[in-house]
């Protein structure tokens, strides 16, 4: 039998011995941009263990303050390294669990003028051309496109005329037309009717953001959280992540 095949079906009798012994509701930090995805994973991992995802939804910087307050959570899923919290002494240390990867890049509302961002000098110019530009403003992609507009020397210039919002109100903008591009990563954009994604940005100007989840040292079901991290690299979840925009994890 391939290693590959005894770990899914480890996981497998994992999942099905979690269903048999106890069931529990959990509750689940889950970043905005992986909404659709933990939405359509959720039913399967309840329906193969039995346990609850209870989910809330919210920014990454935002859940780190709500989790620097105290408020309780089980298991949390970022668009970002989850290490941090477990340096904080926030998220069990081992629990860290990779789930996949994305570029930031750029998309524009059906119809549009396509942007020129092959090159560094064509993307600062569209940039510095643009009269409104779409980012996911504290996610991940967005305080990455701060740090880079002020690698582009244009920082000033350009980040007045940034729209965000809260956590999915960047697609809405671009399909609504009211910004001219949007530079964001790829899934909270997957499926989202009259939005085009043109690509990567080149990799000169990249920066690769890795979706990561951890089990938290507070949780009041455990074994349930841990349940869920071994679902979410499960291949039906894997197939999902992919779906929604997810590269693996290199």
């Amino acid at each position: 039998m391939k290693t590959g095949v005894v770990a899914a079906a480890t996981v497998g009798i994992s999942l099905l011995m979690s269903h048999s012994l106890h069931s529990a509701e959990i509750t689940v930090f889950v970043t905005g941009a992986a909404r659709d995805a933990f939405n359509e994973i959720k039913p399967q991992f309840e329906q193969a263990t039995g346990h609850t995802a209870k989910a809330q939804f919210d920014l990454p910087p935002n859940f780190y303050r709500r989790i620097e307050a105290g408020e309780p959570f089980d298991a949390i899923i970022l668009s970002t390294d989850v290490t941090p919290l477990i340096n904080q002494g926030k998220v069990v240390a081992g629990s860290r669990t990779p789930l996949g990867r994305t570029g930031v890049g750029v998309a524009i509302a059906e119809g549009k003028r396509k942007p020129d961002f092959s090159t560094v000098d064509a993307f600062r110019r569209e940039l510095l051309d643009a009269k409104a530009i779409a980012t996911s403003g504290e996610g991940s992609s967005g305080r990455y496109v701060l740090t880079l507009l002020d690698r582009l020397g244009i920082a000033a210039e350009v980040k007045p005329k940034i729209k965000s919002g809260a956590a999915g109100d960047a697609s809405q903008l671009i399909a609504r037309g009211e910004v001219d591009f949007a530079v964001i990563g790829l899934p909270p954009l997957v499926g989202v009717p009259g939005v085009v994604w043109l690509g990567y940005l080149p990799a000169e100007m990249q920066s690769w953001l890795v979706f990561t989840a951890g089990i938290s040292t507070v949780a009041k079901e455990p074994d349930a959280a841990r349940a869920l991290l071994s679902f979410l690299v499960t291949p039906p979840a894997v197939a999902v992540w992919k779906a929604k925009g997810l590269e693996p994890v290199q």
